[in-house]
């Protein structure tokens, strides 16, 4: 697991490295190395899960270079076939393949790949051209700003960092306000940055000295599998489903490394946490394995301590609970939006930074998670919503209002009228491919709304959030929910083994943590992991006070697209009667306007990777 940055088609400095690298320094304090010639510099931030000793990046072979960040599983596997090619390896680390690899399969190396990643390959054999390359999921972001008439192109793990090169500014867009609070962070391609953008899931982006950037995206693993099997009973695909996910569980847990797991209570962490521990517990005896849950100092409704203690005990873990304190919640904000690099509207974000902290301060560089496992088995309360709803109703406007942070009635009572007039001349805040395959797509309304969430939803505001978070504290977030494996199985169920009107969600999910989840868990409502703003957000709390400042009437004026009189009466209702879409609205135009004093004033990134505690790069050759 690493970050790693670059640049082609332009000239990199040392210094300029450096002051990247020591923005990246978080997700990778193990090593940091770079290698550059006139034209193009690759760069590496390591944070060491296999083969410590081994491993060392940029990799190398010929006249190609490659870095790399993620975890890819099957590398024995890639190894043993590439050595029959002819291949030799210094090393058994599972990045050291990947210039054999794209030297066998050219651009078409990450179809081999089962893992977590995002690559960068230069290729210098004739004329010189770059490689970038992510997983299927996109549970590795990376972040590129392409300038077509000069053919620039520089990169990096994360937006700050990205923003530490002299040739890359810090513009906002001023339309992703209204991408922000449509979707709770930009979807697609788009960053609320002009002039930078995020790799999607599954692409692959190549760039030459003298040719543009092209990226193709290949078919992601909920597409051209083997089809629905409606012939499976729902007994079958949960016996199937657990199978399948002991096995990846199992793969996962393998590292050079303490791995330890994120229990939250609910159904998903819950099984992975019960596979893990049955898999630890073969291995090293019971008590092994070290799992977390995050509970919240005070008396606050939704805390879920109670649970995650429960399976804990059931499967034999040594828990560890983490309480917080709300009052820190000021000072942990600041933090989660500069790791961020964009605002993201879910109050979960200072949950997960706490939580993954807490973990790498007892010690573990790894955490498995159930993250994904409601994109994949129809787990949400709007998907069985959208389901249930008669055809004649407007099921998609409700849909996709309860994917925004502010629905569209009241966005359309907060903009100010010249950037209303400006919204509507810009265009729809969510992608076309979106709404494309909500109203036209193939499939049952069910399919359509997990291929958008699986698509859209779940790597920008899901699993970008998760990556950032965890190696915020040097902690690497493993996601057995992503494994491509189980990715196409959740592909072949059909509608009625994830959601049946008026049976239930995750169906079959359910079916294959019988007998291994706490039945107390397993029959309990479904409800969220995260924090309870609508409590907490109230007159008398410190998050109040802050957001009262810096939603502030002369603020919002300056800004001069959001109506003060609007978020004034925001606050009025919400301190007569507290609510969760008023909640969540404040605490929405709260976080976008931190994001805007993080990366927008003179002291920002630049200034603060100048102040950073230095780190000294070997300039690798």
């Amino acid at each position: 697991m690493c970050r790693i940055y670059g640049s082609f088609n332009t000239h990199s400095s040392d210094e300029e490295l450096n002051s990247v690298a020591t923005l990246l320094h978080h997700g990778g304090p193990d090593a940091q190395s770079f290698t550059r010639e006139p034209g193009w510099a690759l760069g590496n931030n390591r944070l060491s899960i296999m083969d410590p000793e081994g491993g060392a990046q940029p990799y190398h072979h010929g006249r190609i270079t490659v870095v790399f960040n993620g975890e890819i599983y099957n590398h024995e596997e890639l190894r043993a076939r590439l050595a029959r090619r002819g291949f030799h390896f210094a090393d058994r680390c599972d990045g050291s393949i990947l210039p054999a690899l794209y030297l066998t399969y050219g651009d078409r190396f990450t179809e081999q790949l089962d893992g977590m990643y995002s690559v960068a390959v230069l290729d210098l054999r004739t004329s010189p051209r770059l490689v970038l390359a992510t997983d299927d999921s996109g549970m590795k972001p990376l972040y590129y700003s392409w300038d077509a008439p000069s053919g620039r192109l520089h990169f990096a793990s994360e937006i700050p960092a990205l923003l530490g090169f002299s040739e890359v500014t810090a513009d906002e867009d001023e339309f992703g306000l209204d991408s922000y609070l449509t979707s709770k962070t930009p979807f697609g391609d788009r960053t609320m940055f002009r002039g930078i953008n995020v790799l999607p899931p599954a692409a692959t982006a190549v760039v030459g000295r003298h040719e543009p950037l092209r990226i193709t995206t290949r078919p992601m693993g909920y597409t051209g599998g083997p089809g629905l099997d409606v012939s499976r009973t729902l007994r079958d695909a949960g016996s199937d489903l657990g199978s399948l996910l002991a096995h990846e569980v199992s793969r996962l847990l393998i590292a050079d490394a303490p791995v330890a797991a994120i229990t939250s209570g609910g159904l998903d962490s819950s099984l992975v946490t019960a596979l893990a521990a049955r898999a630890v517990s073969a291995m090293s005896g019971p008590s092994a394995l070290h799992t977390f849950n995050i509970a919240y100092t005070g008396n606050w409704p939704g805390d879920e301590r109670a649970f995650a203690a429960e399976v804990a005990a059931a499967v034999g873990t040594t828990h560890h609970q983490v309480e917080v304190d709300p009052a820190t919640f000021p000072e942990l904000l600041s933090d989660v939006v500069w790791h961020l690099g964009q605002p993201n509207a879910d109050p979960i974000t200072l949950s997960t930074f706490s939580l993954f902290r807490a973990v790498r301060d007892a010690g573990f560089k790894v955490a498995l998670t159930g993250d994904a496992a409601d994109e994949l088995f129809g787990g949400y309360s709007r998907m069985q919503a959208a389901v249930e709803a008669n055809e004649c109703s407007d099921w998609a406007q409700t849909y996709l209002d309860h994917l925004a942070a502010v629905p569209r009635s009241l966005r359309e009572r907060l903009y100010t009228s010249d950037y209303a007039a400006g919204v509507r001349a810009h265009g729809p805040g969510l992608p076309s491919g979106l709404t494309e395959t909500l109203a036209h797509g193939e499939g049952t309304r069910l399919q359509r709304i997990c291929a958008i969430e699986q698509q859209y939803r779940l790597p920008s505001y899901h699993l970008r959030r998760v990556d950032h978070l965890s190696m915020a504290s040097s902690v690497e977030a493993r996601l057995p929910f992503c494994q491509p494996a189980v990715v196409r199985y959740a592909a072949t169920l059909p509608d009625w083994h994830r959601i049946m009107p008026g049976g239930g969600v995750k169906r079959a999910l359910y079916r294959a943590a019988e007998g291994l989840v706490p039945s107390s868990v397993l029959n309990r409502p479904k409800q969220p992991f995260t924090l309870p703003i609508t409590a907490m957000l109230t007159p008398g709390q410190r998050l109040w006070s802050m957001a009262r400042d810096v939603l502030s009437p002369a603020t919002l004026r300056a800004d001069g697209r959001i109506r003060p009189d609007t978020v004034e009466s925001l606050f009025a209702e919400q301190a007569e009667r507290p609510s969760d879409s008023g909640s969540l609205a404040l605490w929405s135009l709260m976080s976008h306007q931190m994001w805007r004093r993080q990366f927008f004033t003179p002291t920002s990134v630049r200034g603060l990777a100048s102040q950073s505690t230095p780190v000294l790069l070997e300039a690798a050759v």
